[in-house]
């Protein structure tokens, strides 16, 4: 599905990849009214066709989908075109998984649900702000414990039951705790 944005340019196609088919919807008629051609992937291996057949200026991938993760495709699209500007979005933010994501060439990483602006903003995101605040207060057990399972899974390629054995922990427990959201930080 393409949606032709109100300002037609070549420089300012995007590729919107994620399993929600009602948010991408919404997400890619008002990245449309923002002036992007948009065309729609629900998979990553839809996404790589489509990519195939034209290349983006700017893309919007989810991290985890059915099949291979989002980080995939980030690769691949940085592999085709190294100037194209991708925001990751993801319901499971990790400082694992956003580090994962930028050293894989994305130029943002925004946790759901993130809107058209948020994501137009991102695109122009620029790295290493050495202004950036610095975090005092060291964070919880609670969120060290996710951000290392996240860490750990990332390292063992998204394979839940390799995890488990790396963490010496039984598969179902991991999953039970993959499923819980991350514990906010104090200013999250």
């Amino acid at each position: 599905m393409t949606l032709p944005g109100l300002k037609k340019s070549l420089s300012r196609t995007l590729l919107l990849v994620d399993d929600d088919v009602t948010y991408c919807t919404v997400l890619a008629k008002a990245l449309a009214r923002r002036g992007f051609v948009v065309s729609v992937a629900n998979n990553v291996n839809e996404a790589m066709q489509m990519i195939a057949q034209n290349l983006p200026s700017h893309a919007v991938v989810d991290l985890k989908m059915p099949g291979p993760s989002g980080l995939t495709l980030v690769a691949y699209l940085k592999e085709r075109k190294s100037d194209v500007r991708i925001v990751v979005l993801t319901g499971y933010s990790s400082i694992a998984t956003a580090v994962e994501a930028v050293k894989l060439g994305a130029t943002y990483y925004l946790a759901k649900p993130a809107d058209a602006d948020e994501i137009v903003a991102a695109f122009d995101h620029q790295p290493g702000v050495a202004e950036a605040a610095i975090m005092t207060k060291p964070m919880s057990v609670d969120r060290l414990e996710w951000e290392h399972l996240q860490k750990v899974l990332a390292d063992c390629g998204g394979n839940i039951s390799a995890a488990a054995r790396t963490l010496n922990m039984h598969r179902r427990t991991l999953q039970r705790k993959l499923q819980k959201h991350p514990v906010p930080e104090r200013g999250d």
